[in-house]
Formats: C-alpha cells, structure tokens, sequence
C-alpha cells in the first residue's frame, strides 16, 4: 500500500520540472492526481505516461472560474485531499527595468494564483475531513538575489500566505505549508540553456555544501512526506531542498574548504 493510497491531489504546474515529478510520485504512492498545466501538450503527453491515476486539466492558476474546473475534476475521483500550489513564473530584470505590467503578471500567477487555490479548496477538504495544501516558494522566499524583484516578492508573499492559511484552517485538520527549493536542474532553473547536470553543478554550485544542482524528485520527495499523513502535526512551517544553499557556502582559503 502506498503512503498516499485513497488519496486526491491537485499538482499545479504539473506538466513538467518539480510538478511533473511531483504527480509522478504521488502516484506511485497511490494517489489519483489530477496535473493542472497551461501547457496542454506536455500535460496530456505526461498523464497518458503516468496511467490511467493520472488526470490532465487545462488550467491558467491566475483564472478563479478555472479553479473550479479543477476541483470539480478532482472530486469526480473522491474526496480532495491534497493540493500542491507548484505553478510560477519567473521575470528576471533589474527593478528599474520591471514595469508593473512585468510585476502584476507574476503577482498573479505565483502569488494569486496560490490564494486562490488555496480558497478553492477549503469547502472541499472539510468535507473530507482535512487535508493538506503545499504551496512551493523557493529560496527566494527566505533571501533574494538581484534581478528578481518580481519572482522573490511573490515567494515571500507566498511564505506568509502559508502561514495565515495554517492559522486559519488548522482547526479544520487542514495543513498548510511552504517548500522552499534552491537550485533545481529544470526549465525554469537553466535545464533548457543546453548545459548538461554536471556542467551546471562544476559551473555554479562548487561552493555549496552540497556541491551540485538539485533534482526535481528530491523536491518532489518533500512535497510527498507534506502530503501524507506522516506530516500530521506540521503546519504553518518552511521545508527547504536547497542543498545549503541558505546555510552559506564552503568560500575558498577557509578551514574544510
């Protein structure tokens, strides 16, 4: 028996990168999981891959009357208990190169985007008798680097949406919590820049505690211990798959460098 046997998730952004990875250990670990993409093509390709658990829905996170698509897509499989808030966007440019237009996009996919998730599926996961919700900031969401005033924002804003949500729907037996990745081998992350895994780690992470980039299943992995019930009394808390990232780094003529 899996560790999510029974089980209904919602993976946002599930097409590929750490969404993808993410339905797919969901399901095997016996979740029906319905994967929530814009990208129809990489979406349907992956749940036809994944069996007959796996659910494509066309879905823009940042639309509320497209939320209720999903949920009711989920709930046609049996009670809703899981949702992974993963779909973002990133913008990278110097604030004084970001206009509002740039800002607001983000804004809505990341921020809004998990609130209103978020929103869709409380009624939902009381009538199952709770639940757990995973939204997915970054490290961003911890510190930031320049260039990303927009993509840290959001993930800061996520970080305390987190924590107002595991305050309100505690009560519930509703879990809310944050997963906070570093550096993870995607799209998103440089995966399509044409740089294999070891270059990107020999190029970039040498200085880490950890020395190379992150997969997307050791994410994944995370967000799966969130997800079932082993993760009873967490809530409101930071998970962070980041390597050491934010612990510091191995900086060179130092001891044990």
């Amino acid at each position: 028996m899996g560790r999510l046997s029974g089980k209904v998730a919602i993976v946002t952004g599930g097409a590929q990168g750490m969404g993808a990875a993410t339905a797919r250990l969901f399901i095997e670990n016996g979740a029906q999981v319905v994967i929530s993409d814009v990208a129809t093509e990489a979406g349907q390709a992956l749940a036809e891959e994944l069996g007959g658990d796996a659910h494509f829905c066309l879905h823009d996170v940042g639309n509320e009357e497209q939320w209720q698509s999903v949920v009711s897509m989920a709930q046609s499989l049996g009670p809703l208990n899981v949702l992974v808030n993963n779909a973002a966007i990133l913008h990278m440019a110097a604030i004084a190169d970001t206009t509002p237009e740039d800002f607001m996009r983000v804004v809505q996919i990341n921020l809004l985007g998990s609130f209103m998730g978020i929103r869709a599926v409380i009624d939902p996961m009381k009538a199952a008798g709770g639940g757990s919700i995973i939204n997915v900031s970054s490290i961003d969401g911890l510190h930031s680097s320049a260039g990303l005033a927009a993509y840290s924002s959001t993930k800061w804003g996520v970080r305390g949406l987190t924590k107002n949500a595991a305050i309100e729907l505690g009560q519930y037996g509703i879990r809310v919590n944050s997963v906070h990745p570093g550096g993870i081998f995607t799209d998103m992350g440089g995966a399509n820049s044409g740089i294999s895994e070891e270059e990107m780690s020999a190029g970039f992470y040498p200085e880490f505690p950890i020395p190379r980039v992150g997969r997307p299943e050791e994410v994944a992995n995370v967000t799966l211990f969130l997800a079932t019930d082993e993760a009873s009394y967490s809530t409101g808390s930071e998970f962070v798959a980041d390597g050491g990232w934010f612990a510091g780094m191995r900086k060179p003529g130092m001891p044990c460098s």
